[in-house]
């Protein structure tokens, strides 16, 4: 069995994590507000939709991180102690997030927000017999009820956890361990029910009238995608810097290449292609209806980009053992999986058929046509906002995890584990 000595690796952020910190979170408003100036000439309806999906970008990140940190708990996993304190400082970052939500919560409020959500328009309800029936779930009271309790639940588990892995730092106490892998069976059913929920409440309804039994599951790839992408970037990124470069070795490494190539590309395909070929094989107007525009004008080729982009090719890379043992190819692969990520959540977000042309339409062909002759607009106006949102909450999600990894050390140190983790060998 080898053996590590830490005593010269560099376990604290320090004055840099500090200067990160700062930058990134100063350039993550400095882009909110310059995306929020940019979009003064266009639709509030529009603005708020792309919030929407950059939101969801920066919060499947932290759920992502958040089963994980849980599921080495729930399993008594050794090989990740020493880079779970990286994903616990992820996880952390949903004890704030919940403030980009808030912009989302009074759109809804205020009235304003029946353009995203059909069953937020009163007037649109009472007409329609479907929504009518739904109101009882999708209101706008119980909208909000909803997302306060998902926040509260995600912001206790990430505080209990990360706490709890800090305490056992500086007391030594493994009860502290115990603790943690004692709640971890209740702690992940309370993730699944609020997960799915939510991946129900802030996307499934932007048309509320279809629906999937297995949406949050593609929701909890697609959230584990961005997550362990984010996280073998960021271990590359503190590494270049001098940290943990004894503490986390190839083979740890070697394993999160292999929890992004199960979860991140063969799950993912497995859930999207299950999905789909049911609601293909049933043919009912009320679930293909969500296909149809993922199918048409310039969504098609995002629909084509997402199967070449978050299956085919990371496969092909990812299969073999020798590339997820390089960093630098690890490195690029999980940047190229941060890039599809964002595509699928832009993809999950923004396309979107008007009723009105649905009703219209006498067949699929002629909707078709009539999205390629520009008649009948499906929420294609990619712009600059779309690009800025979303790169401006990531650095404010790096900015959220370097804060909350200032004052600990980037490995656990009392972890009655460590040693396991320090001696692990991938064969």
């Amino acid at each position: 069995m080898k053996r590590i000595d830490l005593s010269n690796d560099v376990l604290n952020l320090g004055a840099f994590g500090g200067r990160i910190f700062v930058g990134s979170g100063l350039l993550g408003l400095a882009i909110l507000a310059a995306a929020y100036g940019i979009s003064g000439s266009g639709t509030q309806d529009g603005f708020m939709k792309s919030w929407l999906f950059a939101f969801l970008v920066v919060v499947a990140i932290s759920l992502g991180a958040l089963f994980f940190v849980m599921l080495q708990h729930l399993v008594k996993a050794g090989w990740s102690v020493t880079v779970r304190r990286i994903a616990e400082g992820m996880a952390a970052n949903l004890s704030w997030v919940w403030v980009l939500f808030l912009p989302l919560a009074w759109y809804v409020y205020s009235g304003d927000g029946g353009a995203l959500f059909p069953w937020a328009d009163a007037a649109a309800v009472e007409h329609d017999h479907l929504l009518h029936e739904k109101a009882s779930y999708l209101n706008t009271g119980f909208w909000l009820i909803r997302a306060l309790v998902f926040f509260l639940v995600w912001a206790l588990l990430a505080r209990f956890y990360f706490g709890q892995s800090k305490r056992q730092d500086a007391h030594g106490d493994v009860s502290y361990t115990n603790r943690m892998q004692r709640f971890a069976p209740v702690a992940m059913i309370l993730y699944a029910i609020t997960q799915t929920f939510a991946s129900y409440d802030w996307i499934m309804s932007l048309q509320p009238k279809w629906f999937s039994t297995m949406f949050g599951v593609y929701f909890f790839t697609v959230c584990l995608t961005g997550f362990f992408s984010c996280l073998i970037v960021l271990i590359w990124f503190l590494q270049r810097s001098g940290r943990v470069v004894e503490a986390i070795s190839r083979d740890h490494v070697h394993d999160l290449g292999k929890l992004l190539f199960a979860f991140g590309v063969v799950f993912w395909a497995y859930i999207a292609y299950s999905q789909y070929m049911l609601i293909w094989y049933a043919n009912l107007p009320i679930e293909t209806s969500w296909f149809f525009p993922r199918h048409m004008g310039p969504w098609y080729w995002v629909s084509i980009i997402l199967i070449w982009g978050h299956f085919l090719l990371p496969f092909v890379f990812l299969v073999s053992r020798w590339t997820k043992r390089w960093q630098g190819p690890m490195v690029l692969i999980a940047s190229w999986m941060i890039c599809i990520f964002i595509i699928d959540m832009y993809w999950l977000v923004m396309p979107v058929v008007p009723e009105e042309a649905l009703a219209a339409a006498s067949s699929y062909d002629q909707l078709s046509a009539d999205v390629d002759s520009g008649a009948v607009s499906i929420g294609w106006s990619l712009n600059a906002v779309d690009f800025m949102l979303p790169v401006g909450m990531l650095c404010l999600l790096l900015s959220g995890t370097m804060f909350n990894l200032r004052k600990c050390t980037l490995v656990p140190v009392a972890d009655p584990r460590l040693d396991e983790s320090l001696a692990f060998e991938n064969f």
